[in-house]
């Protein structure tokens, strides 16, 4: 797999209104882009550092994987993505050396991104995105 740099980081929280004045005030960083992924049952809000980006993850919904995350984890850290050329290619390498995949093919995320995820069990319980656009 040819991953080029962290994408971003993915992080859980109830509120993004509520987490806005943390990032923006304290940390001094600006957010640059929220949108709404209904399929995904999510809001997300962006900020860059570096070539980096922070991923606020919102839940829309109480059956959204993100609710579900932080009922049983509570709010934080909850993946990372890696920027790969090619997503369908990138599963297909790491499922041949058998990791399990979440996804089985590249949908769509927020800021028209290709998406996929490898699922913890397999990448010592890290959740792992691969992103391209």
């Amino acid at each position: 797999m040819n991953i080029s740099h962290i994408e971003h980081l993915g992080i859980a929280v109830r509120s993004i209104a509520d987490s806005l004045p943390y990032y923006e005030k304290i940390l001094g960083l600006k957010c640059y882009n929220i949108e709404e992924v209904t399929d995904q049952k999510v809001k997300t809000a962006f900020f860059k550092v570096g070539q980096t980006k922070i991923e606020l993850l919102e839940p829309t919904s109480e059956e959204s994987t993100i609710a579900k995350f932080i009922e049983k984890r509570g709010e934080g850290i909850h993946h990372i993505a890696f920027a790969v050329p090619d997503v369908a290619q990138a599963l297909v390498e790491t499922e041949a050396n058998g990791v399990q995949l979440i996804d089985k093919v590249p949908r769509k995320g927020a800021e028209g991104l290709n998406i996929a995820f490898l699922h913890p069990k397999s990448t010592k319980g890290v959740l792992t995105e691969l992103c391209c656009n």
